[in-house]
Formats: structure tokens, C-alpha cells, sequence
């Protein structure tokens, strides 16, 4: 009974039991192992071996081949068949990864559009344009800065000078065909070499004709140059306060620069120079004043009116005093320039004969005078007379000791100002002088006389 219940195939329903692997009932014996030859009996004997006595009288069985079975479960084998049934891992996604990776998606796809759409646009045959007004014409009216620097900037040139010292840069225009051109007697002042560079990039080299320092003016001339356009000379006396001017130069050697502004004032005494200390390069000139912007290399250029006619020369600005601690050194709006009358005629005189000639009344003034007006000396240099025997102002009158107040009219206030009165004319022009004597004030007439300029 025993063998039989071993033998018999385990239930297929049977799982293992909870714990340890031989955690069976008390009086259960283990199970009998099984080999090839048989099932081992209660006794010991294996079956189908002879010799052996059965039990209540029974023989052996006869020896039968083993059949072969499928493995059986073993609730108390190492391993069991079949484990228990545990259920299945949830492993699906939450809802906050489900919006992640929605947000995520629309973020790369969003890119990816945009980069494709620039993409698109750069290679499309469509060009981005913004509005923009059409080309005009680009003629200006003739009296406007514009115009009028579009008819004077031919005429105009900017001059390199190279010395023995120092080199500069100023200004000058065409006067004639033949090459003349017309600048600041500063700007050539002791010139070893002198290059003229006209609007058009053209640069030439160009001879010193004659020069002035009593006027500051300098006449040099090119050669070889065709195509010149000389400006148009106005008038000087024309001119009136408040009137529109525009004035061309090459300030800090930046050429054919154009600025603009209004006759300030006219008939301004104005003197320069005097570095040498003898007197002998001071330049008196009866300026006009204007406000166009004026600065160092616009010296010589033309100042024009709004018919595009020159009417003076740019020669001189006025900068804030050199104690000033606030002192400007450019343009303050205090430009002077030699009225065209006067530069024309000192002009003609240097292309003639290379010297100029300076209207005088033959008389030596006294220069340390501080009174209103202009005191003739008691005595001339080298112990001579202050009044010139047989000149223009003996003849008239004058004596040593006379104050000179006016001069056609026109108050004077100092010796210079008488010097740039006279020399505003020409020689043998007439003039009208009051005279101040004991107290008394008299007319006197005279006739300018002439003098070599240096």
C-alpha cells in the first residue's frame, strides 16, 4: 500500500506549500529516489529482481522496461514546475508624462517649422524691400548751398606746402585760364615745394607768382592743366548784413568741405600775424565777418554769395582768449574773410609784377596812444620826421600831434584801424580824414599816396 501511494503520479493541482522545502508532516517519509532499474520497494528490493520473497505470498512481478514519463511536479523538488501567479507590472504612462512628452513634441516640431520657413524664405526668389522714396532729380536751385556749391567746388583747390621747417594745408581758387590761383599769403609763407589738388582727385605741383604780407594774399600758378573753371568775383560793397554766404576750404586738410552761414558784420578791423616782432608781417584788413563755420586749412578759400560770386577770402577766425580756461580751438562762429575788392586788385598787382602796392598818407603814427583815435608822432623812425615832407599827409595838412577821428566819415578808434581804413582803397583815391588839434576838430582832404608792399 505503501509502494503505491510513492508510486502513483503527483495531482497536477497540488502547488508548493508556504516556507521551507521540507517542511512536511511528522511521520511522512521522504520520497524514494528513481532510477533506470525500477521503483525501490517498501522492503528495499527494486523491482523485477529475483530471489527476493514478497509480501502476504506473492511473487515478483515479472521485469517490465521502464516507461518513460513526462517530468512530474514536485511540491518538495528544488524547483517547482510553476510559480505562483503574482499578477502583471503596471508599466503604462502617467498622465504628467503624457503632457510632457505632448509639450516636448509641439516644442521640436514648432522649431523645426520656423527653421524650415526661414529656410524657405532665404531661398525663395522673393527679396525683402522696405519703402523708400524713388531717385529724384538731383538739380538744385541755383542760389541754394547745394547749388551753389555744385557751381563753385571746380573753381576751388587745397594746397600742400612743404617748408624748410613745417608743412600746411590750406585753400585757394582759379582766377583765370591761365592757371592763377588765389590764396592766403600764410598758407605759402616761406614754401619750399607747393601741390595743388583740385575737386577731382588731381594733384599738380605749382610755382609762387608774388605774395603780400601787409594783405595777406598769395598768387601761385599751375601749368599744364586743362579743363580749369575760374570762379565768378563779386562785389564787395554789395554786400549787407544778414546776407546768405557759403564758404569752402579744407579744414584739417579735409577738402572740399562746405559750410554755410550769414554776413555778420562788415567793415571789421582786423590784423594778424606779427610773429616776427618787427611789424613786418602783420596783415590789416577791413574784413567782413560772417558765422559760416571757419577753421585751420580753410585759410584762402573763397566765401560766396547766393549767386555763387566770391566775395571774400576766408583768412582769419577769432578763438577764445588763451587765458580762458574754457578756450574753444576750433570754429567759435567768428570767421573773417578780405573783401574780393581788395584781394582783386592786390590780385592783378602780384600777376603783373609780383609786388603789391599799399595806399599811404605819409605819416608815422604813434602806436602806443591809448586815446580814441590815431595819433600822429611826435617823431619818425631813426629820429626822422612823423610827417613825410612832400607826401600826401603834408600836403593836407597834418601835422605831428594831430589825432586822426575819422576817415570818410567813420569813427576810428587806434592806429591800426586807421592802417585798414586807408589800405581798404587804392592809391590816389581821396579821402576825407577829421582831425582832432588843441581841442579843436578840423577836415583835411588828401590823395593817397603809394608804397611798395613786402
Amino acid at each position: 500500500m505503501a509502494d503505491r501511494q510513492q508510486n502513483e503520479p503527483a495531482p497536477q493541482w497540488w502547488s508548493r506549500p508556504e516556507g521551507t522545502a521540507d517542511g512536511r508532516r511528522d511521520g511522512v517519509p521522504a520520497p524514494r529516489p528513481e532510477t533506470a532499474g525500477g521503483a525501490v520497494g517498501a522492503d528495499g528490493d527494486r523491482d523485477g529482481e529475483g530471489g527476493g520473497n514478497g509480501t502476504a505470498g506473492q511473487a515478483a512481478a515479472p521485469a517490465q522496461e521502464a516507461p518513460v514519463h513526462e517530468v512530474r511536479y514536485d511540491p518538495w523538488g528544488e524547483r517547482p514546475l510553476q510559480v505562483v501567479d503574482r499578477g502583471r507590472d503596471r508599466r503604462g504612462f502617467r498622465l504628467w508624462q503624457v503632457a510632457a512628452l505632448a509639450a516636448g513634441t509641439a516644442l521640436l516640431a514648432g522649431g523645426i517649422g520656423g527653421y524650415v520657413g526661414v529656410l524657405a524664405e532665404r531661398q525663395s526668389s522673393t527679396r525683402l524691400e522696405l519703402p523708400q522714396a524713388a531717385v529724384a532729380d538731383k538739380g538744385r536751385a541755383p542760389d541754394s548751398v547745394a547749388g551753389i556749391a555744385a557751381t563753385a567746388l571746380p573753381g576751388v583747390v587745397t594746397l600742400h606746402v612743404r617748408g624748410a621747417k613745417s608743412s600746411g594745408t590750406g585753400t585757394g581758387f582759379v582766377l583765370d585760364p591761365q592757371g592763377h590761383i588765389l590764396t592766403n599769403n600764410h598758407v605759402v609763407a616761406d614754401a619750399k615745394e607747393i601741390a595743388v589738388t583740385f575737386s577731382t582727385g588731381e594733384s599738380v605741383t605749382a610755382e609762387l607768382v608774388g605774395r603780400d604780407s601787409g594783405y595777406d594774399l598769395a598768387v601761385v600758378k599751375v601749368s599744364g592743366v586743362r579743363g580749369l573753371r575760374p570762379l565768378s568775383l563779386g562785389n564787395s560793397e554789395n554786400v549787407q548784413v544778414g546776407d546768405p554766404v557759403v564758404a569752402i576750404g579744407a579744414p584739417f586738410d579735409l577738402s572740399n568741405t562746405v559750410t554755410a552761414g550769414i554776413i555778420s558784420a562788415t567793415g571789421r578791423p582786423v590784423t594778424a600775424g606779427g610773429d616776427k616782432g618787427d611789424g613786418s608781417d602783420i596783415s590789416y584788413v577791413d574784413a567782413l565777418q560772417t558765422d559760416a563755420p571757419i577753421n585751420p586749412g580753410n585759410s584762402g578759400g573763397p566765401l560766396l554769395d547766393a549767386r555763387a560770386h566770391v566775395v571774400g577770402i576766408n583768412s582769419a577766425i577769432r578763438g577764445a582768449d588763451k587765458d580762458d580756461p574754457d578756450r574753444q580751438g576750433g570754429s567759435i562762429g567768428l570767421g573773417f574773410a578780405i573783401p574780393i575788392n581788395q584781394g582783386k586788385r592786390v590780385a592783378e598787382e602780384l600777376i603783373a609784377t609780383g609786388r603789391a602796392t599799399h595806399p599811404v598818407i605819409g605819416v608815422t603814427l604813434d602806436m602806443d596812444y591809448t586815446g580814441d583815435g590815431a595819433r600822429v608822432g611826435d617823431k619818425g623812425e631813426d629820429g626822422k620826421p612823423s610827417v613825410t615832407a612832400g607826401g600826401p599827409g603834408a600836403r593836407a595838412g597834418i601835422r605831428p600831434g594831430d589825432v586822426i577821428t575819422k576817415v570818410d566819415g567813420q569813427r576810428v578808434r587806434g592806429g591800426d584801424e586807421l592802417i585798414i581804413k586807408i589800405r581798404a582803397h587804392r592809391p590816389g583815391d581821396p579821402l576825407t580824414l577829421t582831425v582832432l588839434r588843441d581841442g579843436r576838430e578840423r577836415t583835411l582832404g588828401v590823395v593817397l599816396g603809394s608804397a611798395n608792399g613786402s
